[in-house]
């Protein structure tokens, strides 16, 4: 199978368990996900987060995705329980479509890691 079909089939697999579990099966999106990603790195499920916040989480969610790649290093979690990333090494320019396919990437290699699939 080529890698490109294997991650289509991987991030569809992943689409598809989180809608289920967070949207009543509407289908969520990139950013939705990445949201997703930033409050379970967080840990605080149980309450309502303000609009910077969830900023904030979307930021958390960006940079453990792409640590693995070496474009961030996990830095401190602040008393809040916040954690905080400094950046390693700069992404190089992508256009929309690169970009979608590294992130889409990344969060299959998360769910993988976190054993959510195979």
């Amino acid at each position: 199978m080529s890698r490109d079909i294997e991650l289509k089939n991987r991030w569809d697999k992943v689409v598809e368990i989180l809608s289920n579990q967070f949207a009543d099966g509407d289908l969520l999106d990139l950013d939705a996900i990445i949201y997703l990603i930033g409050v379970q790195e967080l840990g605080q499920f149980k309450r309502v987060f303000a609009k910077d916040e969830k900023v904030n989480l979307m930021h958390i969610g960006i940079c453990r995705l792409l640590e693995p790649y070496g474009f961030y290093e996990f830095n401190f979690t602040d008393k809040e329980g916040w954690p905080h990333y400094k950046i390693k090494e700069e992404l190089p320019p992508l256009k929309a479509g690169e970009q979608s396919i590294l992130m889409k990437e990344a969060i299959v290699n998360y769910f993988i890691e976190k054993e959510v699939i195979e």
